[in-house]
């Protein structure tokens, strides 16, 4: 059993259409479930379903994006089992400890490190102010990343294998869960406070990851993790802020009533004058 899940996360990259499934079948779940169960009601510019196509969008091209980049990331991951490169060879791990170390490391650098690097250059920054001027998050909003981040964050995920040595079982036990986490953290679902805050001490839970899109720093510049919370708790990025005060998008930078202009969306990283 456990040669045949190694077998099926082995060659699940060069299975697209099942990543894709496994994508949908993520939205559709925590998109009725923040139906049925919202953590604060969200004022859309038209309706949620608009709202939903300019974010999907986005995901499209991010999709895309990382279809091309996966080439890159069959490459590395073969290039490290064959020169036995990454740390996963040289602490000399089993199929777990293998799994475990990549986890760490692929969260480490393919969520916290380029997430935190984004927030603190500015150049990076405006890319990643598509993502923050949603004024609306919900499920949709995981994905909504411009096309330069996305190959950014393909950049920092490179180098997450090569430190780990990550075979691509583990490469895509973590993509999945990762694909699956993100719509969850971003879900507008209204858990009870006691098990958010006990998911909270190691995952990244959703009212965790709603206080990093506060509309106002120093919480903007918080809780930068993908999966796992211990990161932003080691390194002193966590932040805590009641779900009630809570106000997304941003205070400055992008206009709020623009946060479903696509092509305004797209177009604001390279315009000088912002």
């Amino acid at each position: 059993m456990k040669a045949h899940i190694i077998q099926y996360f082995q060659t699940l990259e060069h299975h697209p259409m099942q990543r894709m499934v496994i994508l949908v079948i993520g939205l559709l779940i925590f998109w009725i479930l923040e139906g049925a169960i919202p953590l604060i009601p969200l004022h859309y510019k038209k309706n949620k379903w608009h709202h939903a196509g300019i974010n999907l969008l986005f995901t499209l091209i991010h999709l895309l994006i990382h279809t091309a980049l996966a080439i890159v990331i069959i490459e590395l991951s073969d290039w490290c089992v064959a020169n036995g490169f990454g740390l996963v060879y040289w602490l000399h791990l089993g199929i777990v400890g293998t799994i475990i170390i990549s986890f760490l490391t692929l969260d480490f650098f393919g969520g916290w490190l380029v997430h935190i690097t984004q927030h603190k250059i500015t150049f990076l920054w405006r890319f990643h102010i598509i993502h923050h001027a949603d004024t609306n998050v919900d499920v949709t909003t995981g994905l909504r990343h411009h096309p330069v981040e996305s190959v950014l964050r393909g950049l920092f995920f490179f180098l997450g294998i090569l430190a780990s040595g990550a075979p691509m079982y583990a490469v895509m036990i973590f993509q999945t869960i990762l694909v699956a986490d993100t719509a969850f953290t971003h879900a507008n679902l209204n858990l009870p406070g006691w098990l958010d805050k006990g998911m909270s001490y190691i995952f990244v839970s959703p009212n965790m990851h709603k206080v990093h899109h506060h509309w106002q720093q120093p919480f903007t510049d918080s809780n930068y993790g993908a999966i796992l919370s211990i990161w932003d708790r080691m390194l002193g990025t966590f932040k805590k802020l009641a779900p009630s005060q809570i106000k997304y998008g941003l205070d400055k930078y992008y206009p709020g009533q623009a946060d479903e202009n696509f092509m305004q969306l797209l177009k604001y990283p390279f315009q000088k004058n912002k």
